[in-house]
């Protein structure tokens, strides 16, 4: 690529990022005062003013903003306003985020730079589902007294996290039933050799459960729900928020429940910077193929 990229805040991820985007391109990091181990081919800055040239692109965190105004530095005590990385980057150049909301893409298209959410990207999505089906299982055979070998499982929802789940699970011999809405994912529940159940017909069988892995990004395990579920069984949601579980309840009726939120960033960094930098390669390839290999 041979390009100048920044990457301003951020977790893990994104010093594993700067490290694999460093091997071709020159790199500044910016927002990572507290110990983030980058390569010395990274060249840290202490601030944006203190970089001395401008970008071709910039990196944001993903989310990339808690406020619409600042970005994300978990690794700085320093905030970095969005609208201060408008001066620093090329006419032509291109701002890379993660789930982008409509108040910061603003910020950067109504000067004309060109934004790009790799989070969006489906390679992007399905690499991620890896890291965090491997994650929620680490967590579930730390959680449990048992081998996962044998036990009940169900997984709410058949999207990327839970078809992957299912492959991971597998290998570990356990009794699979997958519930979702839609006739065709219970369709492939089934080839892929679980059970399979409408989820608004499965009231009636959650109390066989010995774990539930929900992906449902809305609560289906409502307090009705929660009181038909066994006691020992261990609840674990990969949901983004608002989540699929009413937390409080599940804490009154004594039902262990873990919330996984951003599990790639801390279970699999170096494989997620590497997902992302893959994922801004694809972006940019299709970009200069667009604009005639320019």
């Amino acid at each position: 690529m041979n390009k100048t990229f920044f990457i301003v805040g951020g977790d893990l991820r994104f010093a594993a990022l700067a490290d694999v985007l460093a091997e071709n391109n020159r790199v500044f990091a910016v927002g990572f005062d507290r110990t983030a181990a980058m390569s010395e081919k990274v060249q840290t800055a202490d601030s944006i003013v203190s970089a001395p040239e401008r970008a071709d692109c910039i990196v944001l965190p993903l989310p990339v903003s808690s406020d619409g105004v600042t970005v994300n530095t978990p690794f700085s005590g320093r905030s970095i306003s969005l609208e201060s990385l408008t001066h620093i980057i090329k006419e032509d150049g291109i701002v890379f985020g993660g789930l982008i909301s409509p108040e910061v893409r603003e910020i950067f298209e109504k000067r004309n730079i060109a934004v790009a959410d790799y989070a969006k990207r489906e390679e992007f999505a399905v690499l991620n589902a890896v890291a965090t089906a491997e994650g929620a299982v680490q967590v579930a055979m730390e959680e449990l007294a048992t081998t996962l070998s044998g036990r009940k499982i169900l997984i709410l929802g058949a999207g990327r996290i839970a078809k992957v789940l299912i492959d991971v699970l597998s290998g570990f011999h356990t009794d699979i039933t997958v519930a979702a809405r839609k006739c065709s994912d219970l369709a492939w529940a089934r080839v892929y050799g679980c059970r399979s159940v409408n989820i608004y017909g499965m009231d009636d069988i959650l109390g066989e459960f010995d774990v539930i892995f929900n992906t449902v990004p809305a609560v289906i395990l409502d307090e009705n729900r929660l009181k038909k579920t066994g006691r020992n069984c261990l609840v674990i949601d990969l949901a983004s928020k608002p989540g699929g579980v009413d937390i409080k309840t599940a804490g009154m009726l004594g039902i262990r429940t873990i919330w996984l939120l951003s599990l790639p960033g801390k279970v699999a960094p170096i494989t997620s910077g590497k997902v992302i930098a893959d994922t801004i390669g694809n972006i940019l390839s299709e970009r200069s193929d667009s604009h005639g290999g320019h």
